[in-house]
């Protein structure tokens, strides 16, 4: 069973940063394309980041383009996100996710990933 655990959430002012882990265990991950969905109270869920297989392709929502990273590092087959100019309206809490055969590396509401990490709070908030 292909197991995800999110850390590294926590309240920060605007404009800062923050650095969110996805540890995978029972299966190498990269291997398969790990997404990153953010789910804010009254909002539906949103697809804002995804790395592809090998590390090659990564995706991400304009909500957060260029102020957003998504990495590997096999050795601890994990997958971060970097957060970095945080906004208020980042505020939610995010998860990653992934798949047997979730299709390519694009952002997108999540519907082909089944297996979910239990999510991390992320606040912006001065």
């Amino acid at each position: 069973q292909l197991q995800l655990v999110e850390s590294g959430g926590g309240l920060v002012q605007p404009g800062g940063s923050l650095r969110l882990s996805c540890a995978a265990s029972g299966f190498t991950s990269d291997y398969y394309v790990i997404g990153w969905f953010r789910q804010a109270p009254g909002k539906e869920r949103e697809g804002i980041s995804c790395i592809g297989s090998g590390g090659g392709r990564t995706d991400y929502a304009d909500s957060v383009k260029g102020r957003f990273t998504v990495s590997r590092d096999n050795a601890k087959n994990t997958v971060y996100l970097e957060m970095n100019s945080l906004k208020p309206e980042d505020t939610a809490v995010y998860y990653c996710a992934t798949d047997y055969d979730s299709g390519p590396c694009i952002v997108g509401p999540g519907t082909d990933f089944s297996f979910w990490g239990q999510g991390t709070q992320v606040t912006v908030s001065s």
